[in-house]
């Protein structure tokens, strides 16, 4: 709620600086005004200029240059308030600091490598090259379709903890499950387990009190509210930490899309069915959650001298499954990962592609490399929900909805309730499941995470999952995808205001 009232108050500030700076004009230095005027045209182009000169994905920067060259002011306010320039920013120099310090540790075993190779997974060489986490095929994956599923698993290995327990949630809410699990680390980090807790300030700001870290502390869990809300932290505010995993002495890790509050696995929720879903891995890729999570913790809070005293040594005799690769992705990364895995998964395709996400706030490139997969005969089939929990991001969602049936793409409503999933499957042998929703905030601003999984055993219940969910839905047709002249005339509109969402 606060995000909201917040990016509200930016945009109302912008706008009444606008209009309060013409008037001024206009009332005192109207003799001047051509000249003011001329001022003001030609810092905007000098504006737009800079965003041509750097930018690698126009449509992304374009609402951000008709916004400064309608609304020099208010636009120039957005820019710096919600753009990219973190240079001033210590969190996000510590961040880099680690990051790069970590690589290190990030170990790729080169026979696995060779294969990749040999095999021409062109999809892993991509997140090999531009990230430095590592592929490893010493795995055993879990899929669980339903948040209620999800849960009882991770009740079961909180309780098998020995050494350390790291959980890191963009939200965290005060609740059945939460307590479940709290309950459970009270008891652990009584033991002498290392509790460390990170959850996403903004995200948790409605569900938890300001001082919840301190709470948490008397029962000596560590904890950590990531980049708190503070008037003068300037433009880094507005990238969260929306990643979700936990990761258990090392030997067991979870993520997906669930949150550790109760409509998440299906208790209260406003949204009808709660379609969600987590993940289990047993192996070698746990040391990729491990490093990212120790990345964000010793940015806000330096503690750990020596980072391998929480990797666990699988035995080599493991039977191998597949290609697994946990990866992070961050705003102050110069490529777009997690908008250009999605993307290579979809020009990989040759039978289809399934995708599961709450948002569809996308820019041409991505609209482009689904209605390019669609013309050459693929199935791509989007899933989106029937309920949704935003009306403004979903006017935005539906805005593609004409281009995409238009060439092929196939639109799917789930009819119980909300979808939260993040999943991209394709052709049975590759698939995500993560926390990078196809909207502008997971894409361009937030920390997220992501698994890629080719060749994996597990797939085949991802499959079985769309199979299922596709059941449950609404498949689109022409009728369903009309769009009035003042509907198509708001969603253009509300396009323009894609950062803000």
């Amino acid at each position: 709620m606060l995000n909201a009232v917040k990016r509200a108050f930016v945009v109302l500030l912008g706008v009444l600086l606008q209009f309060g700076f013409a008037i001024v004009i206009r009332l005192f230095f109207y003799k001047y005004l051509g000249i003011i005027t001329l001022f003001y045209s030609l810092v905007s182009i000098l504006i737009v200029l800079g965003i041509l000169k750097e930018s690698t994905r126009l449509s992304n920067d374009l609402p951000w240059i008709i916004l400064i060259l309608i609304f020099p002011i208010f636009g120039t306010i957005l820019l710096i308030s919600l753009g990219k320039n973190y240079s001033k920013n210590k969190l996000v120099k510590n961040i880099s600091k680690y990051e790069k310090e970590y690589q290190k540790y990030l170990i790729q075993d080169e026979d696995v490598k060779k294969e990749v190779q040999k095999k021409k997974m062109d999809n892993i060489t991509y997140l090999l090259n531009r990230t430095h986490h590592f592929v490893s095929t010493n795995n055993e994956v879990t899929y669980y379709p339903f948040g209620e599923k999800f849960y009882p698993e991770l009740l079961k290995e909180l309780k098998k903890a020995e050494k350390f327990i790291f959980m890191e949630y963009f939200i965290i809410n005060e609740g059945v499950m939460w307590n479940g699990i709290l309950d459970i680390l009270k008891e652990k980090a009584k033991s002498g387990v290392d509790v460390r807790i990170m959850y996403d300030d903004m995200g948790s700001i409605a569900m938890l009190s300001s001082n919840y870290a301190s709470e948490l502390s008397k029962y000596h869990i560590k904890c950590i509210p990531f980049n708190k809300l503070s008037p003068f932290r300037g433009i880094f505010m507005n990238n969260r930490d929306h990643r979700k995993m936990t990761i258990i002495d090392g030997k067991v890790a979870f993520s997906g899309g669930v949150n550790l509050s109760d409509e998440y696995i299906n208790i209260n929720s406003r949204l009808g069915v709660w379609k969600d879903n987590g993940i289990k891995i047993v192996g070698d890729a746990i040391w990729n959650f491990t490093v990212m999570f120790l990345t964000l913790w010793n940015a806000n809070v330096f503690e750990d001298q020596d980072i391998q005293k929480f990797k666990y040594e699988f035995p080599s005799s493991r039977k191998e499954n597949g290609y697994v690769l946990p990866y992070g992705v961050a705003p102050l990364h110069k490529d777009l990962i997690g908008e250009d895995v999605y993307i290579n998964i979809i020009n990989s395709a040759k039978d289809y592609v399934y995708i599961m996400t709450p948002y569809l706030i996308i820019d041409t490139d991505m609209v482009n490399a689904l209605c390019r997969a669609a013309k050459r005969g693929v199935d791509v089939r989007i899933l989106v929900p029937g309920i949704p929990d935003k009306k403004v991001v979903y006017t935005q969602t539906t805005s593609f909805f004409k281009v995409l049936f238009d060439s092929g793409v196939k639109i799917y409503k789930y009819s119980k309730g909300f979808v939260h999933s993040k999943v991209f499957l394709s052709d049975d042998v590759r698939a995500v499941v993560g926390t990078i929703n196809m909207d502008y905030r997971s894409l361009y601003l937030h920390f997220e995470n992501g698994i890629y999984m080719e060749e994996v055993s597990e797939i085949k219940e991802i499959v079985k999952d769309f199979e299922e969910t596709f059941k449950d839905c609404k498949k689109l047709n022409k009728e369903d995808v009309k769009v009035g002249f003042f509907k198509s005339l708001w969603q253009a509109i509300l396009r323009l205001f894609a950062p803000l969402f």
